[in-house]
């Protein structure tokens, strides 16, 4: 797990000798994020790499500039813990005001569904939980890290912010994953490595019925995984009529240690209700939850 602190920024934007770090790109968001820290910016904060980035980045602004600044994350059981301890971490050594609010997703038949409308009903709950304080806190503006990559996904996420006004800084800056974790590297930002970890739910195969349950088996798994010394996995849950069956995603070199403790795997999962555990050979990518 990650162990982020909380940066200083370089005296100039010039700082960094690398030619590729993209500083303008970093000054464009910081002009982005001025206006809106002067009337009261809340940042989404997940936890992840991106919307970490943004609230280190509103952070510095706010220092220079002023400007109220709110990082909220929200906290429900699709949620992971070692999610929940690395956003904890990282605000409270960002030293940000942050708030943890109760999210009421796994409440809505739509979003136990599971189908391809899941991230879109997840970010309307979302906003409507930042959008409430927004308004009873007096903050004008809330911003999440949507960034300009993720403009070549068809994001139902993205969606839910235009219908709740939620801005996309890092977009707006023209900034790519990869962009942003130059910047993060270059401004000594050591989540700058950390693995994308999306939500649990997404573990879950379209059309699998989300509950908390099978949200905490694959947790559960992911955490064995991990004690094997395996970086980034995926346990991908399947179900076809009454068979039930996992299947583990994970890099090239890796895939040996999954192997070794395959007896381990199987019984863990065959504890938990599961037919089979399978190693997909195809290995790790974004987006398995939904093939």
């Amino acid at each position: 797990m990650s162990q982020p602190a909380a940066a200083s920024p370089p005296q100039s934007p010039s700082a960094p000798a690398d030619a590729r770090v993209p500083l303008g790109k970093y000054r464009a968001l910081c002009e982005a994020l001025r206006p809106r820290l002067e009337h009261g910016l809340i940042v989404a904060f997940s936890g992840g790499v991106d919307s970490a980035f943004l609230l280190w980045s509103a952070e510095q602004e706010r220092k220079a500039s002023g400007g109220r600044l709110l990082a909220v994350t929200a906290q429900s059981a699709s949620l992971a813990r070692a999610e929940k301890e690395d956003a904890e971490r990282f605000a409270r050594q960002l030293g940000v005001e942050h708030r943890w609010e109760e999210s009421r997703e796994l409440s809505n038949p739509d979003y136990l569904r599971n189908d391809g409308l899941r991230c879109y009903h997840c970010k309307t709950e979302l906003f409507r939980i930042t959008g409430a304080l927004k308004a009873q806190d007096g903050y004008r503006f809330v911003a999440y890290g949507y960034n300009a990559s993720d403009r070549l996904d068809a994001r139902a996420g993205h969606r839910a912010a235009q219908e709740n006004d939620v801005v996309a800084p890092l977009a707006e800056a023209g900034l790519t994953k990869g962009d942003i974790r130059s910047l993060m590297r270059a401004f000594g930002i050591p989540m700058a490595e950390k693995p994308a970890g999306p939500c649990l739910s997404s573990r879950l195969m379209t059309g699998v019925a989300v509950t908390p349950e099978k949200l905490r088996q694959v947790e559960e798994m992911e955490c064995l995984l991990r004690g094997l010394g395996v970086r980034e996995a995926r346990v991908r849950l399947h179900e076809q009529g009454d068979r039930r069956f996992l299947r583990i995603e994970v890099g090239p070199l890796d895939m040996a240690k999954v192997v070794a403790a395959h007896a381990e795997l199987v019984l863990e999962g065959a504890a938990r209700g599961y037919d089979r555990v399978l190693l997909d050979l195809a290995g790790y990518r974004m987006g398995g939850g939904t093939r």
